[in-house]
Order: C-alpha cells, then structure tokens, then sequence
C-alpha cells in the first residue's frame, strides 16, 4: 500500500505547489452536502484495507478507503459494531468519509458520536506532510485532541489516511416500543422522564403519518443492554405510555432493525421530498428544547435533540432564528432538486459567533496554509 499512500501524498504536494484545490473523495455518497464542491477530485477509495482489528482490545484501524461495509462486516463476525451506527447513504461509503463526515445515525444521544469512538488518526495536511495523532487506547489522548478535530472536518483540514476506533460488543439484548397516540409534545415529555432514569433507552424516533386515516403519531423507543434490564424497560415504559392513553406494541425485531437502518439512510417515507421545491432541514436542539411552532412536517430524533423537517430554502431566516431561540442550530441538509444552487445561496450553515469564526479560520490556517483543501464546502455566510 505504500504506493497508493505515496501517489495521494504526492498529489497534495503538487497541489500545494501549483496552487490547485483538491476535493478528498472516497465513495462520493455524501456529495449533496456542503457549500459548494469545488477543486479537483482526489480519489481515496485505492487506499484501503483493515490494517489491524484486536477484538479482544476493542479497536480497529482502517485505511481511509476502506469500504464502511466491509468493516462493519469484520466487526460483526466478532459480534461487534460501530456503536454510533453512522449512515451510509450509497453502497461507496468508505471509512474516511465516515469520520470526515461526523455523522451519526439512531443512537447518537446515548451512545456518542463519531468523534467520542476516534482514538487516534494520520493525515495528510496541505502541505503534504504525512502526520499521526492519538493511538490506539484512550489514555494516547493528551493535549489538543487532533485526531478527533478531523470528524465532521468534510475534508477542509486534511485528507485522513488511517483511523483507529473504539468499537463495542453487540448488546446481548434489545426491543423496539412502537407506541401510538402521543402528540410531539407529550412524547418528548415522557422521553425526557425516562432519560432520567436508569433505563437502557438506546434510540427514539417521532413522526407524524400522514398517510394514515385518520393521521395518526407514533413515537418508537429502542432498549438495548443486559436481558433482564430490557425485559424489566419494556414493561415499565409499556406502562407508562399506556397510562397517558397510549398504544404500545413491542415490534418483532427484525422488522425493528430494517425500520432503524432505514432511518439511518434516510430510506423511510418522511424523507421521501414532499415537492420540488423543498429542502431537507436538520435542526439540532438541546434535547429538552420545546415543540417548535413549524407548519412543517418534522421527524424527531435523538430524545428531541434531532429534527428533521422539509421547508423550502426561503425558510432559511425563520428556522435559525427559531433554533437559535433554543440554544441551537438549523442545518440546510439537502437542497431541494429543483434549484439546488439557488437554494445554498442562504448558507448551508448557520453563521458562527465571531470567536468560532476566527478559530476555525486559524484551525485551516494552520493546517492547509496553501489552501489546497479550501473547496468551500464548509463556508459559512
């Protein structure tokens, strides 16, 4: 492999001397996020391969072209996972667009996020030198955690070679609570009860059905964890639901898990666009943050803190100021397919505190001088 690493080494070298942008691409399915994707394409995906799985240690490092499948398979077979369960939008997702990305699917609120799972990670900066950061255990993280800065980075402050994670054992046991009947409001309620309590609450999910006559709104709760703990959850949150005059059936888990993933790959029918116009809204909110007053169709996440809505991008200054308002953000997800461009023009992301704003322009200072990876993907308004 040390051809292919010295072939991607080599080209952001030149980059940096002619003055070219590059734009780090492994499997491109995550090509409809961000600003603009501007600068010549630099393919990660020959880069690949588990360089070293310690089951035993609960770690594993893999090349940044490494297919997300494959090593989601190899962790299985020792009935391990990715505990953050990250989306893999197409079957070309690779390792380093999994970190470079920072996205996390269902269980996100309970179990951490991309970043809480990077031990240690190498990278090419944009001068071309090949760095190393972290290790393979938690106690390698000292100082400014660099190899963690990197998720959720899209790919402006380097391109990541190899990661380590920490992985974790498939819980020995879990259920799903479909429960019908409860409006948003009571639902984030009765979720901010339970998470309060030494309950294994994994993951939840609310949405409205439009589709059903008479509409109808179903909140699902995942458990995960020991048998008896699960057993016992399920039954005290079935009662506490019904109690509020609820319906609560406990879903066959393998039906459960094909509803997850589709969630995950935002395969469910809510994220099927509404009209040509519309965007993809994600707002991130503090998880006891109140039902927000949107004439939009919205899917919650994360016990509150995830929002999903379809608005158009002229909804841009409403919705900001309406998560602001709550201590958090709004996030233009997906243009719509309409007039995609047209629609980024009020800014993918909320714009940053001046003090934010000057870090991460120092952060991309220091780490691409030359602006090899300034692909504007990132750019805030």
């Amino acid at each position: 492999m040390d051809a292919e690493l010295n072939s991607l080494i080599d080209a952001v070298r030149a980059a940096a001397a002619q003055g070219r942008t590059l734009r780090v691409r492994g499997g491109g399915s995550k090509d409809f996020w961000g600003q603009s994707l501007t600068g010549e394409v630099l393919d990660t995906r020959a880069y690949r391969g588990i360089v070293s799985y310690e089951p035993s240690e609960l770690v594993v490092t893999a090349r940044c072209g490494t297919p997300l499948a494959e090593l989601e398979a190899a962790l299985a077979e020792k009935g391990q996972c990715l505990a953050f369960e990250p989306p893999h939008f197409g079957p070309g997702a690779t390792v380093g667009g999994m970190v470079a990305a920072g996205l996390s699917g269902p269980a996100r609120a309970t179990a951490g996020a991309v970043r809480d799972y990077v031990l240690g990670a190498r990278f090419i900066n944009g001068l071309g030198e090949h760095l190393t950061f972290g290790g393979q255990v938690m106690k390698n993280v000292a100082g400014y955690d660099v190899s963690r800065l990197m998720a959720g980075s899209w790919g402006t402050l380097g391109l990541i070679t190899e990661v380590s994670l920490k992985v974790l054992p498939v819980a020995p046991a879990e259920a799903t609570l479909m429960i019908a009947g409860l409006a948003q409001g009571p639902a984030l309620d009765l979720l901010h009860r339970w998470g309060g309590q030494p309950l294994p609450l994994n993951a939840s999910a609310w949405v409205r059905d439009t589709t059903a006559q008479p509409v109808a709104d179903y909140l699902f709760v995942r458990l995960r964890g020991a048998v008896a703990a699960v057993q016992s959850a399920t039954v005290k949150m079935s009662a506490d639901a019904a109690a509020l005059g609820a319906q609560v059936q406990t879903m066959d888990n393998a039906e459960a898990e094909q509803d997850w993933r589709a969630s995950t790959e935002q395969a469910l029918t809510f994220f099927d666009t509404p009209s040509p116009d519309a965007c993809l809204w994600r707002l991130s909110v503090p998880q006891t943050a109140p039902v927000l007053d949107l004439p939009y169709p919205t899917y919650v996440e994360w016990q509150g803190a995830q929002r999903w809505l379809w608005a158009p991008a002229s909804a841009a200054v409403t919705l900001r100021a309406l998560a602001q308002k709550v201590g958090g953000h709004a996030t233009l997800f997906r243009a719509s397919a309409a007039h995609a461009a047209t629609d980024k023009a009020v800014g993918v992301n909320t714009p940053l505190e001046p003090v934010q704003q000057r870090i991460q322009q120092q952060l991309q200072k220091q780490f691409d001088p030359k602006g090899v990876f300034a692909t504007g993907r990132l750019h805030l308004l």
